[in-house]
């Protein structure tokens, strides 16, 4: 490491303003900061210091991400080789076929390693290509304004991934992080300026542009020919019976989103970003109060002809994006509200949003990624009416 740290110092004239390579410097600090911690550190009493600083921030809601990527690769292999051990094939088809028999890895359900690996042939070309597009993107916006390449994208890389489906061609993935890093975040002036959640913004592109690859019955399974539609999808279309139990949606055993179906990995993604205090407690308890509150009132309210109004809060916790969207989501400290009592009302208004979505309209059996993007939207709105009225309490306790 000392040789990698002295090569790179001298390189680092090259970098600067009147250095050949001046216009790559965000690449060079990037590189820099990647692999070492900063240099350059305050040491007087001028400033207000802590450990956790942006860099490690950003580590911090990766590891938190960890355990959605764990199932992610696990559940994703495991509805493959559940589909195909029904479908009586030996082995899955393609080139992930032919790396599976490379490994001598089978189609069984029930095996741990196989499920993982079969899973990882999905999940990780989605998650390369994300980071490829998207970096180039941060790069080229880096570069032009001529500052640091921010690590952010490095959440957003992962996020994006896991909200998606198995089954979605690589170019889709590529058309919609560009679009969520270009048009998301870019056009408002990079990371800290952004109204919207990127990752968000990149899949709702993609479910209006492409509506056949990111919903329906036959995105879910990563296995041509198969349709199995997602529990909400089934109680809002026909109105069928639950075919999960609700053990199994908390643990994330169902058809869904590669990183969105397991509860459980979300809460314990849950309790790092709690733990770490980088996650606001108010936004997530408000997003499950208020899905609570409203779910209650359709439960009251019921409907002869709509399941889902008798959709009880618990279902609706475990089913869909609810958890990881209010864990990882709903708190993204740019997009979201800041003041504290602002987050109540935000969390709130998320929470309810997405039952109002999921339960009046059949369309949008999801509604959690919309809810969010609304929410994101009166976000500023939200924190403006909470300042102003501090500044009059103060004003009139000056008075």
């Amino acid at each position: 490491m000392k040789t990698l740290r002295k090569f790179l110092d001298s390189q680092e004239k090259h970098f600067h303003q009147g250095g050949a390579l001046e216009r790559l410097y965000p690449l060079y600090e990037a590189a820099d900061t990647l692999l070492f911690s900063a240099g350059n550190v305050t040491r007087g009493l001028t400033h207000l210091r802590d450990a956790l600083d942006l860099k490690r921030t950003m580590t911090w809601v990766v590891i938190a991400l960890v355990p959605t990527v764990i199932m992610a690769l696990y559940n994703t292999g495991l509805q493959a080789n559940g589909a195909l051990s029904a479908l009586g094939k030996g082995g899955a088809e393609g080139w992930r076929g032919a790396v599976l028999s490379l490994l001598g890895i089978g189609v069984d359900p029930a095996s741990l390693v196989g499920n993982m690996v079969h899973g990882a042939l999905y999940f990780f070309p989605v998650y390369l290509v994300t980071v490829a597009v998207g970096g180039f993107w941060e790069v080229i916006f880096a570069c032009v304004r001529r500052h640091e390449i921010h690590e952010g994208f490095f959440v957003t890389s992962l996020l994006f991934p896991l909200i998606l489906p198995p089954t979605i061609p690589l170019w889709q993935v590529a058309l919609g992080i560009s679009f969520g890093v270009v048009f998301g975040k870019e056009v408002f002036g990079g990371v800290g300026m952004n109204i919207f959640n990127p990752a968000l913004v990149a899949r709702a592109f993609l479910f209006f542009a492409y509506p056949g690859q990111i919903s329906g019955d036959k995105v879910w399974v990563a296995v041509d020919g198969v349709s199995t539609a997602t529990p909400l999808a089934r109680l809002a279309d026909t109105g069928g019976a639950m075919t999960a139990s609700w053990w199994d949606a908390f643990i994330g055993l169902i058809p869904g989103s590669m990183g969105e179906t397991s509860t459980l990995a979300c809460l314990l993604g849950a309790a790092i970003l709690l733990g770490t205090g980088i996650a606001s407690w108010r936004t997530m308890v408000s997003v499950l109060v208020g899905m609570t509150s409203l779910a209650l009132l359709f439960n009251a309210i019921g409907s002869a002809t709509n399941p889902l109004f008798a959709l009880s809060p618990l279902w609706h916790l475990v089913l869909g994006g609810f958890a990881f969207g209010a864990v990882y989501m709903a708190t993204d400290p740019v997009s979201s509200a800041l003041t504290n009592q602002g987050k109540y009302l935000y969390g709130f208004l998320i929470g309810a949003m997405a039952v109002m979505i999921r339960v009046v309209n059949p369309a949008f059996p999801e509604g959690m990624m919309l809810a969010i993007l609304f929410g994101n939207l009166f976000a500023a709105i939200i924190d403006r009416f909470f300042i102003n009225a501090n500044i009059k309490r103060r004003l009139l306790r000056n008075v």
